[in-house]
């Protein structure tokens, strides 16, 4: 899939400036394929998997180090159609202001909407933003995943990069939350991706290990990030702990889940650690430390 990724990107009307690629340590054929691609700009070859946290972490971190404005960020499995970035930079221009964030739609193989990128609409705005957003086809949003994301590089520098710690699982949800705590997101439905899971559905499904990543970067959202204010997280969590309920009733694998659960809470007691940190040994290390530290 990463072949069809890099030809619908270097298929965009409006051509990118750079292609990054982050080889997560892959054990195929992935560093020969790359080789073959005279429109990838740059790779940044992680020693080992440091999941898709720490995979989106480095691949900005060396964005921002080549001098990127704004930064496009997707899995190996998103294929954006020929004008998705296009309609994104259109959206961007005609809003009235700047925003930090915008969306692209992401449809499953079939054309339906995959409800695993649905972004979170904002509430509580005013007439005139939510009318300034539909002007241009547009709808504020709160959090978004990270599947073709386009994100400004001011408000990356200010508020730092995903947390590599996450590994799997709500790094997207945290980040963007963050990203947009006090700043505009926008969903742009006109700029489309295809993402190419194995399956249509959501994070109600039954994730098996992944839960400890689920539990533990969702407790440490709510208790160490400074993403949402507290009604926010009051809210998220009440929902949280409803599909918590919900997953564990209706799985065939309760005894493991609620083992998995206990070890998400238990690993959650740690701190955080910083993704300078975590991504101390890669390639980008530079890159990670020279944005943290530039921090205001």
């Amino acid at each position: 899939m990463l072949g069809d990724v890099l030809d619908a990107l270097a298929a965009q009307t409006r051509p990118l400036d750079d292609i990054v690629v982050v080889d997560n340590a892959s054990t195929d054929d992935t560093p020969r394929l790359i080789a073959t691609r005279e429109d990838v700009t740059d790779v940044v070859t992680m020693t080992r998997n440091y999941g898709g946290a720490g995979g989106f972490a480095a691949g900005i971190a060396r964005a921002l180090a080549r001098g990127a404005d704004l930064v496009w960020i997707m899995d190996d499995d998103t294929v954006p159609a020929p004008d998705a970035l296009e309609a994104l930079l259109a959206a961007r221009a005609a809003y009235p202001g700047t925003p930090a964030l915008l969306a692209a739609r992401a449809d499953w193989t079939d054309g339906r909407e995959h409800p695993m990128n649905v972004p979170r609409y904002r509430a509580g705005l005013c007439r005139a933003q939510r009318r300034h957003a539909a002007a241009i086809g547009a709808r504020p949003i709160r959090t978004a995943s990270f599947v073709a994301v386009l994100l400004d590089a001011r408000a990356i520098r200010e508020d730092g990069l995903p947390l590599a710690a996450y590994f799997l699982w709500n790094d997207d949800f945290e980040y963007t939350g963050r990203l947009l705590r006090r700043r505009v997101g926008l969903y742009v439905p006109r700029a489309r991706v295809e993402h190419r899971t194995a399956a249509f559905g959501n994070s109600t499904a039954d994730p098996g290990a992944r839960f400890v990543n689920e539990v533990r970067n969702k407790i440490w959202t709510f208790t160490r990030s400074r993403a949402f204010g507290p009604v926010e997280r009051a809210a998220y969590m009440g929902k949280t702990l409803l599909r918590w309920g919900a997953l564990l009733a209706r799985s065939p694998q309760r005894g493991e889940l609620v083992r998995h659960l206990v070890t998400g809470v238990r690993e959650s007691l740690n701190p955080v650690p910083a993704t300078s940190e975590v991504l101390a040994d890669t390639a980008v290390a530079a890159d990670v430390r020279a944005i943290e530290e530039a921090r205001p």
